[in-house]
């Protein structure tokens, strides 16, 4: 993984592409790329480091192709280097490829191919690929990459093209997404629709076990089996406007400024006051079904788990239905016991995490109803589950997750009083908690009033090596979630615990250079909480605490406190996470680190 981009039709390939790789950048990536179909044949030009290093070494070339695909690498076999960047070629040169995904038999397929007499030049999986095709080709590039992918075994969203096959460019799927965009009079191909938006809105998603003949006025779909297939044509709602920064410094900073918008956007049309529960007609079942689930299981990764961890807490306190929360690499793995009556939730911003969706289908295969709360229309979660929820949150450009959290963290709070209104909950008690959630975009548009505040708080501890996070109940998972923040874009080692967890061990590395970033709102867990906070300062501890407005007694014992504006401790998580969200940026701003591409990682993830 993690970019694709390919272009073909009237106009010069070469801008198309830089254009779209330049879209991809938020994906995250170590090494760039691109392959022309110029008149002398394939050029390649490719590069280690950031889009500005391929640009360098292109940008004075005079490139007249139409036909060209690109790459943005995030390393999965091989250094990131230039050999190892996309695409790679054969042995003659004659054909470039370009993949996301591992194939899992490279070992076993490059022994082969180099028994045959074949160079291998690269580290890569992928390199495979490109001689693979290059043996198979007769002169039809299409039949030589199915007759490649038959031999193949793992994950791949690949773009091929060959200059024995000027007019066409190859793209199939297994596993990681492949999208096309159908322009007027040209074409595109990309892994994720922002590649594609300048030129079109319209776009046909490619299945799993699918290819794609694309020309510059036409393309067809084909199974690995040869059997053709009628494309699904979709018109995507969002612009460029949405992927810009707005003046912002970061994507990450707009997009936490954006959450009162997008917590509305989650929960519009969804309120439904005069029964005082939820409206989620996208669940597609029916309430007889909803009201006899015995056992939820919510699966996910990263942040979507912490958000997970969030909706177990909340649907067993007030619907009373038990819920476990399982990793969704290892929920794959471990042979899970799927019981009659049992709902599978499945979170994942992208709708394409390779182990969230492998854990999907291992639910289906077990008869399970799998439920998707996503964010991306058309994602391959979305298509293949039961049914499920929008979180509707818009493009989120940066990699470290903020406002698609808040979102999920609001779907989940939804379905949670859908579920208990079936069951025991009152009416009355159904109505408060949906005036607490509507109230929830203007108590998070108080809470960002604090940026100031929050940015000199990190001005004081920016330069710390370790942080502590605790928090209790609802406020663990938020505990975990802003450690990660932290981690991920500032390189600071953080770790959330269960505040009481606290004593038995990670005690022991609490001095003056520990900072503890406590959750300490008013509610039913508060002087647990504070006899916590007095062990850390025993310990000589530093403290900052997120408390509820008006609380006197947390700046007894903590050093600094963000104050929090008084909520129904349903919805405080929702609001708790902000200053968590803004912390950690600022940290990471004056640490000089690149916020919205944080080393090493991606922001889909469709490997294992």
């Amino acid at each position: 993984m993690c970019g694709i981009v390919g272009y073909i039709g009237p106009r010069k390939a070469y801008p198309i592409l830089m254009e779209g790789l330049k879209r991809l950048e938020y994906r995250g990536y170590d090494s760039t790329g691109i392959a022309l179909l110029e008149r002398d044949g394939v050029v390649v030009c490719k590069s280690a480091g950031k889009l500005p290093a391929l640009i360098s070494c292109t940008e004075a070339e005079d490139y007249q192709a139409n036909v060209g695909i690109g790459h943005t690498r995030w390393a999965t076999h091989g250094e990131p280097n230039d050999a190892n960047a996309h695409p790679h070629t054969g042995m003659t040169g004659r054909i470039a490829v370009v993949h996301n995904g591992i194939i899992e038999n490279y070992s076993a397929l490059r022994e082969v191919l180099k028994r045959q007499g074949r160079i291998f030049k690269t580290e890569t999986d992928t390199e495979v690929l490109a001689h693979l095709i290059e043996e198979y080709h007769n002169g039809n590039l299409l039949q030589a990459v199915r007759r490649a992918l038959s031999q193949v075994e793992g994950t791949y969203g690949i773009a091929v093209l060959s200059s024995d096959n000027p007019d066409v460019i190859v793209a199939a799927r297994q596993g990681s997404p492949i999208v096309i965009g159908c322009g007027d009079g040209e074409n595109l191909v990309a892994s994720d629709v922002a590649a594609l938006l300048r030129y079109t809105n319209r776009v046909v998603y490619l299945e799993d076990g699918e290819l794609a003949e694309v020309t510059a006025d036409s393309f067809s779909i084909s199974t690995l089996e040869e059997v053709e297939v009628t494309p699904h044509l979709e018109e995507i709602s969002w612009n460029l406007d949405m992927i810009e920064k707005g003046g912002f410094d970061h994507f990450m900073l707009k997009e936490i400024f954006e959450q009162p918008e997008t917590l509305k956007n989650a929960m519009r049309g969804r309120l439904n006051f005069e029964e005082a529960t939820a409206r989620l007609n996208g669940l597609n079942l029916q309430y007889d079904e909803l009201h006899h689930i015995k056992r939820i299981i919510i699966t996910a990764c990263g942040t979507s788990w912490h958000a997970g961890l969030l909706g177990e807490y909340l649907i067993e306190e007030y619907a009373r239905i038990p819920v476990e929360i399982e990793y969704a690499s290892e929920f794959r793995y471990r042979s899970p016991i799927i019981d009659p009556g049992t709902i599978v939730f499945v979170i994942s911003q992208s709708g394409e995490t390779a182990d969230t969706l492998a854990a999907m289908r291992e639910a289906r295969r077990k008869g399970a109803t799998c439920l998707g709360i996503c964010n991306v229309v058309g994602s391959t979660i979305a298509r293949e589950s039961d049914g499920g929820v929008y979180i509707h949150a818009g493009p989120e450009i940066g990699v470290a997750s903020t406002k698609a959290f808040t979102s999920q963290m609001m779907v989940l709070s939804l379905i949670t009083i859908l579920l208990a209104r079936m069951r025991s909950m009152s009416f009355d008690e159904g109505e408060k908690l949906l005036r607490a959630i509507s109230e929830v975009p203007d108590r998070v548009k108080d809470v960002l009033e604090l940026n100031d505040r929050i940015k000199e708080l990190a001005e004081k501890y920016y330069n710390m090596n370790n942080f502590l996070y605790l928090g209790r109940g609802v406020n663990f998972p938020i505990a975990l979630e802003g450690a990660l923040k932290l981690k991920e874009i500032s390189y600071i080692h953080a770790e959330g615990y269960p505040a009481a967890e606290m004593k038995h061990g990670p005690i022991a590395l609490i001095d003056d250079n520990m900072p503890v970033v406590v959750m300490a709102p008013q509610d039913s867990v508060y002087n647990k909480i504070l006899s916590n906070m007095e062990e850390i300062k025993a310990r000589r501890g530093r403290i900052v605490a997120v408390a509820t407005k008006g609380d006197k007694k947390i700046a007894e014992i903590a050093d600094d406190v963000i104050y929090l504006p008084r909520v129904n401790s349903f919805v405080l998580p929702l609001i708790g996470i902000i200053p968590l969200q803004l912390l950690a940026y600022h940290i990471a701003e004056l640490r000089n680190c690149d916020v919205d591409q944080p080393r090493n990682l991606a922001k889909s993830v469709t490997v294992e």
